[in-house]
């Protein structure tokens, strides 16, 4: 039973996610404290904020009312998404794959196993190609 569960667990995809949604959750709160703190104040250096709080640029509408494109929004979300996702490899996903390498490399196992065939290489087909017309031009 133990060993099933040790087994379960070094599966690389069980890590692997476990590892972002734990770090994932908990570094949305920086980077959304960073980007209130930082990115939103810059911008609204360049966007007076609009009647309603939005800040950004605005256009007036075909009825007249203000439309306001709320980039502070979008950054944030641009932000947190690549900081979050840039962590998770350097801190997690990185090492993982370099411990899985290290013990591949141990166990003697140098390329993973497949069952497809090796395919040919380019060289090998133009050969074939050659080969084959050569035999079309003999026939006629």
């Amino acid at each position: 039973m133990i060993k099933g569960f040790k087994e379960f667990i070094l599966r690389g995809n069980v890590i692997d996610l476990a590892v972002a949604v734990v770090i994932g959750a908990a570094f949305t709160a920086v980077v959304n404290a960073i980007v209130a703190a930082v990115i939103t104040p810059l911008i609204e250096v360049f966007y007076k904020p609009a009647e309603n709080g939005e800040i950004g640029p605005s256009i007036t509408g075909i009825y007249g009312q203000e439309v306001v494109f709320p980039l502070p929004t979008l950054l944030s979300a641009i932000i947190s998404f690549f900081a979050v996702a840039i962590v998770v490899y350097l801190a997690f996903v990185y090492p993982m794959n370099r411990w899985k390498a290290i013990a591949a490399a141990r166990a003697g196992v140098n390329e993973p196993a497949s069952d497809e065939p090796k395919l040919p290489t380019e060289q090998e087909l133009l050969v074939q190609i050659r080969d084959l017309l050569e035999r079309q031009n003999d026939k006629a």
